[in-house]
């Protein structure tokens, strides 16, 4: 069902969602403006600067919120229940729309300037889209992995799994798939459940491309995401 979704809705995804060029033009390394930037100052408070631990998100349309409020993305969903369930983490939105995993790699080097306890890696989906060279998008996204461990030896590094839409082919579909847990394995580090569970594929969760959840959705996908990263957020 999610497939058959991210097939209707690819050509737009792609095309109408301030996208990168095919060619990975530097302009994906701009943050999306809705999103909060990691190299900006904490949000201040009547106490003070916010100086709790970040949860870096470095993700893509789908963690920026395309088409949403920015408090009804699920990133600032997913802050509202960490405060309620007292996990004192801030969580940074640094969704980039149309980005591959290349365009991820260029700017993690600027988004780790600042620290971080907890990097959620959300990247590959575009590269599905575009049917780029899987075992490529792989070592990729294993560079961006190595690059978080060598700036920020320490923290905590998350992996979202993905999916591929399937007119590439079920060879295709099947590898992409595969590819998630093989880099978590291979570099040691947590892979969080497929960001889009119960949410993909479900019509009335998604917006009219069939590919970006509707708020209603993003509360579930906030959801996926607290129940697989809380234990770690707890452990920190």
């Amino acid at each position: 069902m999610f497939m058959a979704a991210v097939c209707v809705g690819a050509t737009a995804f792609v095309s109408g969602c301030g996208s990168e060029s095919a060619k990975d033009t530097p302009r994906d390394t701009v943050p999306v403006a809705s999103a909060p930037s990691a190299t900006q100052p904490a949000t201040a408070s009547p106490e003070g600067p916010d100086r709790r631990p970040a949860l870096l998100i470095v993700g893509t349309s789908l963690t920026a919120g395309l088409g949403l409020d920015p408090d009804s993305a699920y990133p600032a969903i997913l802050q509202r229940k960490l405060d309620s369930a007292g996990v004192a983490f801030r969580v940074v939105n640094e969704g980039n729309s149309g980005e591959t995993s290349a365009g991820a790699l260029r700017r993690i080097g600027f988004l780790l300037r600042d620290s971080a306890q907890v990097v959620m890696i959300e990247t590959g989906a575009n590269d599905g889209l575009r049917g780029q060279d899987v075992d490529s998008t792989r070592a990729t996204i294993r560079a961006i992995v190595r690059r978080v461990k060598t700036v920020l030896p320490g923290t905590k590094v998350l992996l979202a799994q993905m999916e591929s839409p399937p007119n590439l082919g079920e060879r295709y579909t099947t590898a992409f798939r595969a590819m998630f847990p093989a880099v978590a394995r291979e570099e040691g580090i947590t892979l969080v459940p497929f960001l889009l569970d119960r949410v993909a594929g479900i019509p009335s969760l998604n917006q009219g491309d069939g590919i970006h959840p509707n708020e209603a959705g993003a509360k579930i996908v906030a959801d996926n995401v607290f129940r697989a990263i809380l234990p770690v957020l707890r452990a920190r």
